[in-house]
């Protein structure tokens, strides 16, 4: 296998990491940021700087206005934008936005692409996922509670989602939700219909999303057929289109910040002194940077092992499952020795780690939590479907 970058990428990789450290990171001190993430006007200043760069949604096919990035290319290109906690929003390749618009473009109809995927690449709206739910679906989306029944020519949703990320500013909802029959199907709404209500925002550890955490209400929520997301009865399927790809995505902007904080943990290793010598020279910080490197390191492997099995047109799920469990807690692993490294600034807000830290902790549970992947995985395992070298 050739690890070696095309100039193509090596060109992607310098205009957005350069982007990143001249644009995003003097905004990362701007005070329209708060418990449920940036503001929708910071939100739209710094999509504004990246569309300026030509570096907006790049993820997205060219056709509907992006720069129709391979998973390979995300990998590089994600990783530099995660750099910083802003970049993801500024590019447009935040969660939930960043694995719907992949779902629409491979799901949706032209229409439905007109009406909401266009207008979502170009910056101007946001959307979110509705599946989890409460007392339902979450790490198990068979116990998938919320229903819509056939009404003539229109379904009518009823159910309760929570941890619905970035639903308070959003133009439009994808909800999963169960037929008569029991099988589950996707539908899009516009937000600011009746039978929408955000009940509340949750308080979340993390405060990188634009729109926090909602819980949401459909209460006769009524849809036109028209606006079915693909087929009836295929949600669950349609899911794994979307989840494969948007839980790689995730390990890919994490990178980016736990290189962040080793990067910080570094450079206070070199000048800060203990002991009648810099912090790095002793054995016990040292050793965490070594450990760093090679936890980072790994995890890049990782990822761009499973961005050439998608880009292959495999389905990834084994690999990508694997990817998230291995990514989640080494990523946490460096983020963790940084703040032990940084000592009293660690827990502060004194450098950007405490805030990397407290960021990062969901990222175990996004998108399934280690534990359900490694049962995945084991099942694939005994049952002989486990892909082998």
């Amino acid at each position: 296998m050739d690890f070696e970058l095309t100039s193509r990428q090596r060109d992607l990789q310098m205009k957005t990491r350069e982007f990143i450290a001249n644009k995003i990171i003097p905004m990362e001190s701007d005070e329209r940021q708060g418990a449920h993430g940036p503001e929708e006007s910071l939100r739209a200043e710094l999509v504004d700087l990246a569309r300026q760069a030509g570096l907006l949604t790049p993820h997205a096919s060219i056709d509907m206005g992006g720069l129709g990035l391979s998973h390979v290319d995300k990998a590089i290109v994600f990783e530099e934008a995660g750099y910083s906690r802003l970049g993801p929003t500024a590019l447009n390749i935040h969660a939930p936005d960043e694995g719907n618009i992949h779902l629409m473009e491979v799901v949706a109809t032209r229409e439905q692409k007109e009406r909401w995927l266009r207008p979502q690449v170009q910056g101007h709206i946001r959307s979110c996922f509705a599946m989890t739910e409460p007392d339902g679906a979450g790490a198990d989306p068979s116990m998938l509670a919320t229903t819509a029944v056939r009404d003539g020519d229109d379904y009518i949703i009823n159910g309760k989602k929570w941890f619905i990320t970035g639903a308070h500013g959003a133009s439009y909802v994808i909800i999963m939700a169960k037929l008569e029959d029991g099988s589950a199907t996707m539908f899009l709404s516009d937000m600011d219909v009746p039978g929408i209500e955000i009940v509340r925002l949750m308080d979340a550890m993390d405060t990188c999303f634009t729109g926090g955490h909602a819980v949401m209400q459909f209460n006769n929520l009524r849809v036109p057929a028209s606006q079915v997301l693909g087929e009836l009865g295929k949600g669950f399927r349609y899911a794994q289109v979307r989840l494969a790809p948007a839980r790689l995505t995730h390990c890919m902007r994490w990178l980016g910040q736990a290189r962040r904080a080793h990067d910080i943990a570094t450079q206070y290793a070199r000048t800060r002194e203990a002991f009648g010598k810099p912090l790095g020279k002793h054995e016990g910080v040292g050793f965490m940077l070594a450990d760093n490197d090679m936890d980072l390191h790994t995890a890049r492997m990782h990822i761009w092992h499973t961005a050439a099995v998608l880009d292959r047109g495999e389905t990834g799920n084994f690999e990508s499952s694997r990817a998230k469990v291995v990514c989640s807690e080494a990523q946490w692993r460096v983020v963790d020795r940084c703040v032990q490294i940084l000592g009293g600034q660690g827990v502060t807000g004194e450098t950007e780690l405490m805030r990397i830290f407290t960021d990062m902790r969901s990222f175990r549970i996004y998108d399934g939590p280690s534990e359900v992947h490694r049962w995945s995985m084991a099942r694939k395992i005994l049952d002989g479907k486990a892909p082998t070298p």
